[in-house]
């Protein structure tokens, strides 16, 4: 297979005062030896997977999960470096938030590759940061780097979910039922998918913590173990939001039940009252001799005056009662 140099999304030279070179045409097998170097690669193209393959002097193990299509969250050592698989929330245009981009990271002493395959912001970041001389000095404060503002974009969807919920929250009365109905489901299901990847997450930070390497410092395991703390956080919030969904779907429900309850109770009270005056009216209705009042010019008058008085009298009897 011939070697091929692809045409990275970003190829830097980390010049250890958070400034970085860019490095773009370069002999990259022989460089990266000699200095810290972050090659971002994108899978979609044909030329850099063959380059991971044949000229990144990569094990196979590694290779396979830097160009896998699906991946959890997950993080382990191979020989003088560590894989890491992280995700971070779709902030990209036309996509949902919860529909999360994942990221790969080979880490070596002198060396960072990336892979993605969709555009993930929180790696603009970096390259920002760089720009304006305040990114990471070393391949360990890249990974806690790359990780905090992961973790900065997840913070702001799980924010954006609390205030949608306290919205609906305060305007209970106000949703229309199938707006209600929509948003909430809707609620759910970014909770669910967005809880899917964070669990494994927070493990795969975690587990960086335990793995005996010097690609890192004691100081970058500090800041992964509160990176991986914060995802903690981060979780215990998206399950009371999903708890206060229940809840709010529950009140929704009950105040459905009850305007139900109302309306089938003011309904039984008019059948209640107007049911002795159908029985009479159908009563006098009948075509049969003998109806008293027939010869009678006043006998309509008493009639209604009769009916208006039940009327009254069935009224009062309820109140009496606390039937209404």
């Amino acid at each position: 297979m011939s070697k091929k140099i692809p045409k990275f999304l970003h190829f830097y030279r980390i010049n250890g005062d958070r400034s970085a070179s860019s490095m773009e045409g370069q002999k990259t097998v022989e460089l990266e030896r000699e200095q810290s170097t972050w090659q971002h690669i994108d899978l979609n193209d044909a030329a850099s997977t063959e380059w991971l393959e044949a000229s990144a002097d990569l094990d196979p193990i590694v290779f396979n999960a830097l160009t896998a299509t699906e991946s959890r969250p997950r993080s382990f050592s191979h020989k003088e470096g560590v894989m890491i698989v992280l995700r971070g929330v779709n902030l990209n245009p036309g996509n949902d938030a919860e529909d999360m981009i994942s990221i790969r990271l080979w880490v070596e002493s002198k060396r960072i590759i990336t892979t993605r395959l969709r555009p993930i912001l929180s790696v603009e970041d970096i390259v920002k940061d760089f720009s304006e001389i305040q990114g990471p000095k070393n391949v360990g404060e890249f990974l806690t780097s790359l990780v905090d503002k992961l973790a900065d974009r997840i913070g702001d969807f799980v924010n954006a979910i609390e205030d949608e919920l306290g919205l609906a929250e305060d305007s209970l009365e106000d949703f229309e039922a199938s707006e209600l109905r929509s948003t909430l489901g809707s609620l759910r299901r970014q909770i669910a998918k967005v809880r899917r990847y964070l669990a494994p997450q927070r493990d795969a930070l975690d587990r960086l913590n335990h793995i005996s390497t010097n690609v890192y410092s004691d100081r970058d395991r500090q800041r992964l173990r509160e990176e991986s703390d914060r995802i903690s956080r981060y979780l215990e919030d998206l399950d009371l939001a999903r708890e206060r969904c229940v809840v709010l779907q529950e009140a929704f429900l009950s105040q459905m039940a009850q305007q139900q309850n109302t309306r089938m109770y003011v309904l039984s009270i008019i059948t209640a009252i107007f049911l002795p005056l159908s029985f009479l009216t159908g009563l006098l209705g009948m075509n049969i001799g003998g109806l008293p009042g027939l010869e009678n010019p006043r006998a309509f008058l008493m009639v209604t005056i009769g009916m208006v008085s039940g009327t009254i009298g069935l009224a009062v009897f309820f109140r009496w009662k606390k039937w209404i």
